[in-house]
C-alpha cells in the first residue's frame, strides 16, 4: 500500500492542518501534546494552555505534537505502538 511520508521538521504542519489531524483523531491538542519535549519545558508550557494557543505553538514547534500520526480516508491515529497504524488501513496479523 503506497504512503506519503511528511517529514515534520522540514515540512511542518500549518495551524490549520494541526487542527484538521486533532479533528482526525477527534483530540484536542492537550491529548497529544508532547510534555516532555524541550520546547515544551523551554517556552515554559504547563500544558492547560487554551487550544488556540497550543495549536498554534504546535505549528512552530512541530515536536510538541505526538508523532508519528496515520492519516487514512479519513481517520487517525498515533502510531504508537506502530501496530496501531496497520490497523489503520486494515491490515492486521
Amino acid at each position: 500500500m503506497p504512503y506519503e511520508y511528511r517529514e515534520y521538521r522540514q515540512d511542518p504542519l500549518e495551524a490549520g492542518e494541526v487542527r484538521s489531524v486533532l479533528d482526525s483523531l477527534d483530540v484536542g491538542p492537550k491529548e497529544v501534546l508532547r510534555r516532555n519535549d524541550r520546547a515544551f519545558k523551554e517556552l515554559g508550557l504547563t500544558g492547560d494552555e487554551d487550544d488556540d494557543t497550543l495549536v498554534g505553538l504546535m505549528a512552530d514547534h512541530p515536536t510538541l505534537l505526538q508523532r508519528p500520526i496515520g492519516l487514512y480516508e479519513g481517520r487517525a491515529v498515533v502510531g504508537r505502538p506502530p501496530e496501531k497504524l496497520l490497523e489503520l488501513v486494515g491490515v492486521t496479523e
